[in-house]
């Protein structure tokens, strides 16, 4: 199972300032914002998500992750496990939207670049 099913659902790009950020992508670029929360900016690139932030930690080495959109999270990150993958961050529910939860795990890959697993639970 693993990953042969999962669609791109979400991109991950870091930047230093959110709101300059935001006007750039939302302004400039043309891109549909779907809404900001906590510091965060959510647009749609053609059904995929984009998603802006400030790093966690400012020693953060990557500026872009991709993120797996899976039907079961569980059932593919254990399989991911299975296939000695290390999981950095188990799944677990990031948000509570208003017709679903939103799931994420994490895991790095062999350049140490960091991939997300992401389920929308009903």
């Amino acid at each position: 199972m693993a990953l042969e099913s999962a669609t791109l659902g979400q991109i991950a790009i870091t930047v230093q300032d959110v709101p300059r950020a935001v006007a750039f992508y939302r302004d400039t670029l043309g891109l549909p914002l779907l809404f900001e929360v906590s510091g965060l900016a959510f647009f749609n690139i053609g059904g995929i998500r984009l998603m802006l932030s400030k790093p966690e930690q400012p020693t953060a080495t990557h500026n872009s992750i991709l993120y797996y959109k899976t039907a079961d999270i569980r059932a593919t990150a254990a399989d991911l496990e299975a296939r000695g993958v290390t999981l950095e961050s188990k799944p677990h529910m990031i948000a509570k939207m208003p017709d679903h939860e939103l799931w994420m795990a994490f895991f790095r890959v062999t350049e140490n670049n960091l991939l997300g697993l992401m389920s929308e639970v009903r």
